[in-house]
């Protein structure tokens, strides 16, 4: 029996000869269907809750509820314990499934991919999802295991040495926290604290999912008919620390068991603008400055490895979205201080001249190389959609805007993201002899 589609929407582009259908379902769950044949199928439901999302007011209410750090980290591992007593994992394996979860900054997702039985799959996706079970006894043996995942998070030198940039770049705002949270904060949490967020989180009209590869829309919408049914949205509203400027702390430094000294230079970024296409504008950009400027055809990396000052180690990581932002560079050195004393020259240069245009080119040509690539992935295809539609933008985007970015546009968002007291640097040196 085929149901009828509330509304579906097929989206072209021409530019990639590719197209998904979406669909508002009734519940408020946006469903995006993408057609594609490859060996597996891949399945993605996410909401727009993560890490950062520890302080938020559900409809009309005139407070705002503020819940223990680590609570969304902590409701994705209780997700999947189910009031039979058969976990969800056990469930997935009669399918053939291979499922997974994770917990962002910024949302958290429910996955799995298969070859067959893809309908049967996404039914235990979707019961696991909509179905919470909490109950004080298992709510207190999961934090001894995530008490135990955050301390092993604290001896892990690369997880101390971005956090402790993140803390570097912000007094207040929750991105300065473990995702997992503190071990005294998840403590705290009760079953009651993980009704009350799966209740404002997890309503369908703060969720995205999208089924990539061989599967009908029909079908795929007579299994969300099937366990979403009715709800009524709910409107849920967040609110983060607002911040300065400049950087809350212009050195961050722990000394742990490395072999040699660690680096990771915060840039602090709090020009987010509202509208979705012009933040995902920008954090191409962002890609860009990236790749151009510190990659490993750039001046700035083969200066410093000729030198013995960075090792292939050095990378990038850029984030913005509509909650935070930032651009950072991070490696090994035997002298980390000289490293970012070179930063601040270079990128005091970057902000007053423009970026060479035919590094430019051959950057954002590979940067879109790539993009095109991806979709020959179901995973980096459901991966990517989601993302975008998380923040409210159109994957098929991404290429367009690459197609359309100048190096004078980079060079503007260059001369407005570099700016020395944006800047900090975190270390994490070896343990001194005693």
């Amino acid at each position: 029996m085929t149901i009828p589609m509330p509304n579906p929407v097929t989206v072209h582009s021409p530019l990639l000869r590719e197209q998904y259908t979406v669909v508002r379902h009734k519940s408020g769950l946006t469903v995006y269907l993408f057609s594609k044949k490859l060996t597996t199928t891949y399945a993605l439901i996410a909401t727009r809750f993560g890490s950062v999302d520890n302080c938020f007011r559900v409809g009309d209410e005139s407070d705002f509820t503020t819940v223990p750090d680590g609570v969304a980290h902590f409701l994705e591992h209780k997700m999947f314990e189910n009031e039979d007593g058969e976990d969800t994992f056990v469930k997935f394996s009669r399918t053939g499934a291979n499922a997974n979860a994770y917990t962002g900054f910024c949302s958290t997702a429910y996955l799995f991919s298969c070859v067959d039985e893809v309908y049967a799959s996404l039914d235990i996706l979707l019961r696991s999802v909509f179905s919470p079970y909490f109950t004080e006894e298992n709510v207190k043996k999961e934090q001894g295991i995530i008490a135990q995942e955050i301390r092993m998070g604290e001896d892990d030198p690369y997880n101390a040495l971005q956090y402790g940039m993140l803390q570097g770049l912000y007094e207040k705002h929750s991105a300065r926290i473990d995702i997992a949270g503190t071990v005294p904060s998840i403590l705290t949490i009760t079953p009651e604290t993980l009704y009350r967020c799966h209740r404002a989180f997890y309503n369908p009209d703060n969720m995205v999912l999208c089924v990539c590869g061989q599967a009908e829309l029909d079908k795929v919408l007579s299994v969300v008919d099937g366990i979403v049914g009715d709800v009524t949205p709910v409107k849920v509203e967040s609110v983060y620390h607002e911040e300065k400027a400049a950087a809350y702390r212009p050195r961050v430094e722990k000394r742990m068991q490395v072999a040699k000294p660690l680096f990771c230079i915060g840039v602090k970024d709090v020009a987010i603008s509202r509208d979705p296409e012009e933040r995902m504008k920008k954090e191409l950009a962002m890609q860009l400055i990236a790749s151009v400027c510190f990659g490993r055809s750039g001046d700035f990396y083969n200066e410093l490895y000729r030198e013995g000052l960075i090792s292939p180690q050095f990378d990038t990581w850029t984030w913005h979205n509509s909650a935070f932002s930032f651009f950072s560079v991070l490696g090994d050195s035997p002298d980390p201080e000289e490293v970012y004393r070179r930063f601040v020259s270079y990128a005091d240069k970057l902000a007053r001249t423009p970026i060479d245009r035919e590094d430019f080119e051959r950057c954002r040509r590979a940067l879109y190389a790539g993009f095109i690539k991806s979709f020959d992935s179901t995973e980096e295809i459901a991966g990517n959609l989601v993302d975008e539609a998380l923040d409210g933008c159109d994957l098929f985007r991404i290429g367009e805007l690459l197609r359309e970015m100048d190096a004078d546009t980079v060079s503007q968002v260059a001369a407005q993201l570099f700016r020395p007291e944006a800047y900090t640097l975190s270390t994490v040196l070896p343990v001194e002899d005693s």
